[in-house]
């Protein structure tokens, strides 16, 4: 599936360490109770060298992820940039996943967290298509899950955390055990939520829908950045409750994440969606989203943050 390919350092805590020596004891809070926030971002070759696509909103985000569960951050989001950038240097990668993580350490046996201090690491290395090879071209078949995302106000869903991803897990394991490349989740109230790690968008009539921040998703990164390419595209783009006939009714699916990038969904529980392949407007998102982090056009938005000045 996703095996690490090591690369030689690990920014932790303000210093660059070799990559073995990014160790936490057992007992750290995080391992006990799953609290440690973290963000995945990638890196991309272009014609400029390594650029990491929309960094700051990824720190952005991981700070209010700190924020809920009241973990405080000794770093500002321009000193985490700045790592970030030294970091794919030093390690000589072009393209590469990085993972900011903030984790609660050793220092409590209790589920209360007072005395666990915060430790920041960035590590990074490469990793190629998360749904597999050939995923973008042609599409995955994917089913919905048994299991149900979160009620709103139980966890966060909007914190991007450790814990939130036992339910991920539970969700990817039980589609690939039945032979799909991936599961979508329902929400509580039975409507469409969000895959084990991706938010998913149908498109119907020529326009695309996805599910609202309805306290059973993560607010996507890549979300944002489809919706905002579509509607400059002329597109029109809703968010909105989705029953689940919906997607086996639509033209196209497709799920948009970091890992996953923009990966579309040829079939769901064995019902062929549109005509089994990636659709047009599938397509051109995915086209549109791979020229602009791999620097092939002009970053209007500012999305880049290029790691070499």
């Amino acid at each position: 599936m996703s095996q690490i390919a090591e690369t030689q350092w690990i920014w932790r805590d303000g210093a660059f360490i070799p990559w073995a020596d990014a160790t936490i004891h057992v007992l750290s809070h995080s391992v006990q109770f799953g609290s440690s926030a973290f963000e995945g971002v990638r890196a991309y070759s272009t014609p400029r060298g390594p650029a990491i696509f929309r960094l700051r909103e990824h720190l952005t985000r991981l700070l209010m992820s700190c924020k809920i569960y009241r973990m405080d951050v000794p770093y500002t989001i321009d000193e985490l940039v700045a790592a970030s950038r030294e970091l794919i240097v030093r390690n000589g990668v072009e393209s590469c996943y990085l993972r900011p993580m903030v984790v609660r350490g050793y220092g409590t046996a209790g589920m209360v967290p007072t005395g666990a201090p915060i430790e920041v690491y960035l590590p990074c290395w490469p990793w190629g298509t998360y749904l597999g090879a050939g995923a973008l071209e042609n599409g995955v078949d994917a089913c919905i899950s048994s299991w149900h995302r979160v009620e709103p106000n139980t966890i966060p869903a909007m914190a991007k955390i450790a814990g939130n991803y036992l339910s991920g897990q539970l969700i990817k394991m039980e589609a690939l055990a039945n032979g799909y490349a991936e599961g979508i989740a329902l929400s509580p109230s039975g409507m469409v939520s969000e895959g084990s790690g991706q938010n998913v968008f149908l498109v119907s009539g020529g326009t695309i829908v996805t599910t609202p921040l309805d306290g059973t998703i993560l607010g996507g990164i890549t979300r944002d950045t489809i919706m905002t390419l579509a509607r400059e595209a002329g597109i029109p783009v809703r968010e909105s409750h989705i029953p689940r006939e919906m997607l086996y009714m639509a033209d196209e699916v497709f799920f948009t994440g970091t890992a996953a990038e923009i990966t579309p969904v040829r079939s769901i529980d064995k019902i062929t969606i549109g005509a089994g392949k990636p659709g047009e407007v599938s397509t051109l998102m995915q086209k549109q989203y791979l020229d602009i982090v791999h620097g092939r056009v002009d970053d209007t938005h500012g999305w880049l943050t290029y790691c070499r000045d």
